[in-house]
């Protein structure tokens, strides 16, 4: 499978939903990424906008979820693949369930219960309501990785700084939010309607028809 060359958000946005699931970055399995698809002048560069800048209006013009999915690394899944990805790294629990089962920390749940209250916060805020930061807690990073990894998490969009001129400036802050509050009830409706072990079989069967290249073992590690 070769990736056409990615020139604009749009283009983005029409592989997630052509595709299902795409990595932000090169990974093991060749190809099969945003990095490998954009050229190179826009990949990173001062002036000019690429996918790092496009991040959130992918994730609005997609209505995928984005996240640290793949190995710790981020990677759009969406919308239609979500609720097995979510199910089967949730090993069939809600959080509460999770929790009261010794299977999550208590740090984690003090993170995911703010986020729950809310419809999304700002990165910066969920740290600040949850006690992390300066003089707080430690490791809200990590746990922000764990709770996406785990499918309790996604990003909702990313905001920026403007200037005068009403330009954004620097680097997007995340807002997140939990896949309940991002995708509603039709998320809430389906995550939970299989058997996590038929999850993981629907994922590996379409990843691998559609990542040929790939090898069995790069499909598991890219399903978790």
């Amino acid at each position: 499978m070769k990736l056409p060359l990615i020139r604009s958000a749009e283009d983005i946005a029409d592989l997630v939903q052509e595709l299902g699931f795409l990595p932000f970055f090169r990974n093991e399995i060749e190809g099969f990424s945003i990095e490998d698809c954009t050229p190179p002048e826009i990949w990173f560069h001062d002036e000019v906008p690429g996918p790092w800048e496009w991040k959130g209006p992918v994730i609005r013009l997609s209505k995928a979820a984005y996240g640290k999915f793949y190995r710790g690394r981020a990677a759009y899944i969406s919308a239609e693949w979500y609720p097995d990805f979510a199910n089967y790294r949730r090993d069939g629990y809600d959080f509460d369930a999770r929790y009261e089962d010794e299977l999550a920390r208590y740090e984690d749940k003090l993170v995911f219960d703010v986020l729950d209250d809310y419809s999304s916060l700002l990165s910066r805020d969920l740290k600040q309501l949850a006690g992390f930061g300066k003089f707080g807690r430690k490791g809200f990073d990590g746990i922000l990785t764990r709770l996406q990894m785990e499918g309790y998490v996604t990003t909702a969009d990313f905001e920026y700084s403007r200037d005068k001129e009403g330009k954004p400036y620097g680097w997007g802050v995340a807002r997140y939010a939990t896949p309940e509050h991002y995708f509603g009830e039709d998320f809430a409706a389906r995550v939970y309607q299989r058997e996590p072990q038929e999850s993981k079989e629907r994922l590996v069967e379409y990843l691998t028809g559609l990542l040929p290249q790939a090898s069995r073992g790069q499909i598991l590690r890219l399903v978790g």
